[in-house]
């Protein structure tokens, strides 16, 4: 079950949707939060609940195609370390969004925006740039996203399937073939 985590340390939204775009792109996944203070991401359980609670087996794996939203709830993913396992056993794909201020693992899918004068250096590590229409050099290697469509955003955060073909959603699907996995 591929697995990737995903982290931005520069733009909120970004950070918050990347992880959407890429579970999106894999047809059938789970985003699942590890940021504490992160997004309310809509759906009625969060993984403190899993944990608390414990998982029910139709909470630890896909019953039809899409993406599913876990936000956080208040929790480290030290203390949902089961209940993570039990996800990546029986997802086809996940997506772990981390919070900004931790540093990331070197296998992490890092998202910076695309903007010129030099602001969000590469960090030395595998990117994915997010363009926000200024022609400015790419990092070598870097993948880039188009600008994505108004409607592919609002239908992502309001928890719905983006417009089916969508370019933004398209471009996600190298990051799942480029060796993070």
């Amino acid at each position: 079950m591929p697995a990737l985590t995903v982290w931005s340390r520069e733009d909120g939204v970004l950070g918050a949707l990347a992880p959407i775009g890429l579970a999106a792109a894999a047809g059938t996944a789970i985003v699942v939060d590890l940021d504490g203070r992160g997004p309310r991401y809509p759906g009625d359980t969060s993984l403190a609940d899993l944990v608390q609670r414990g998982p029910r087996r139709l909470e630890l794996s896909p019953r039809r195609g899409g993406v599913c939203l876990l936000r956080n709830g208040g929790i480290t993913a030290g203390e949902a370390a089961e209940v993570l396992d039990a996800i990546v056993a029986g997802w086809p794909n996940v997506v772990f969004r981390l919070p900004a201020a931790v540093e990331p693992p070197v296998t992490a899918v890092t998202v910076l925006p695309l903007v010129p004068g030099g602001l969000f250096p590469p960090l030395g590590r595998r990117l994915v740039m997010q363009s926000a229409g200024w022609r400015t050099p790419v990092p070598t290697g870097a993948i880039v996203l188009p600008r994505p469509r108004r409607s592919t955003l609002n239908r992502l955060l309001l928890g719905m399937q983006p417009p089916r073909g969508d370019r933004w959603i398209r471009a996600w699907r190298r990051v799942w073939g480029a060796g993070w996995t």
